[in-house]
């Protein structure tokens, strides 16, 4: 006897235009949003609220949920009153306490940009480039336990890694599609009561933190491929940051360029197209933006760096 899929009462907790899409299409799917949560206003509209409004969607915009390691009674009660039967966490970066993430019948599905259990954290893209993988994929994963640690609910793999590859072009021309398939994909077999959950192995887990400035500062005696690498997974932000003129600044965007360089590693040699080239140990690095300071990010030929000067660390 086959199973009848039924809409589901749905609370949203997202943003962004991954956000917006799986909800959009969740709910052209039949499935009932009776909230959507998504960050405080900005000066960006978020495309997730912008489409709440839209639909006239019951709309919360908290920076958080918990206070002092506890939940914050009255946003538990209020999300309690919504009656969902399941969250769905397409890109969410809030941190929700177990009163919400448990409640539902259905708990809580989220988002991760990486073949769980490897690269949990809220970085995942930017170190899979930084730490030289070659294949990524999604994982949508019941919220249970630590951080990005519950079961597998779908999963998808086989995605290259290509050396030009940086954070944002792993994301949206590779990851995007995918991951909004695997998230409907996961909520289907919840509503049609086929879901069936994989434990992670935590012998293969791995957590890498945040890209600080100090893990995005550029080592100019690391090998040419590390630095490339660094750049890539450090574009579209927060940029790898190096010296020059006594100042910090951020280069976006690189590639290695075939063949052998004498100049002292870190050395700006010239400039091809609107990339600038820099030693980096026996090679050559084109970058394709710096931001010096506080300015703006312009193609590199233009940042204002001397030919024959040195960047240091």
């Amino acid at each position: 006897m086959g199973s009848t899929r039924m809409g589901l009462r749905i609370a949203i907790f997202g943003q962004a235009a991954f956000g917006r899409e799986v909800t959009e299409r969740l709910a052209d799917a039949g499935h009932e949003i009776v909230g959507v949560y998504a960050p405080p206003e900005a000066s960006r509209p978020d495309p997730l609220a912008q489409l709440a409004d839209q639909r006239s969607w019951r709309l919360f915009r908290y920076e958080r949920f918990q206070r002092g390691g506890s939940a914050i009674p009255e946003r538990v009660d209020e999300y309690r009153s919504l009656g969902a039967e399941l969250n769905v966490m397409p890109f969410t970066t809030a941190i929700l306490p177990e009163p919400i993430t448990d409640h539902p019948i259905h708990g809580s599905l989220c988002f991760h940009p990486s073949i769980l259990p490897a690269y949990r954290g809220g970085a995942a893209l930017a170190w899979q480039i930084i730490l030289g993988e070659t294949e990524s994929g999604v994982s949508v994963f019941r919220v249970e336990g630590g951080v990005d640690a519950g079961p597998i609910a779908v999963q998808k793999r086989g995605v290259e890694i290509s050396s030009t590859d940086t954070t944002a072009s792993l994301y949206f021309d590779k990851l995007y599609s995918l991951g909004v398939e695997a998230m409907l994909e996961a909520v289907e077999r919840v509503a049609d009561g086929t879901l069936e959950l994989s434990a992670q192995r935590e012998d293969e887990a791995s957590f890498q933190g945040l890209i600080t400035d100090d893990v995005a500062r550029i080592d100019w005696s690391r090998p040419a491929a590390e630095i490339d690498r660094l750049i890539r997974g450090c574009t579209p932000g927060p940029g790898a940051i190096a010296a020059y003129a006594g100042e910090s600044v951020r280069l976006f965007g690189s590639r290695l360029i075939a063949g052998e360089c004498d100049a002292p590693t870190g050395t700006a040699i010239g400039s091809e197209g609107d990339e600038l080239t820099i030693s980096a140990g026996r090679a050559l690095i084109a970058i394709a933006k710096i931001r010096r300071g506080e300015g703006k990010k312009l193609a590199a030929r233009d940042a204002g760096i001397e030919i024959g000067t040195r960047l240091g660390s």
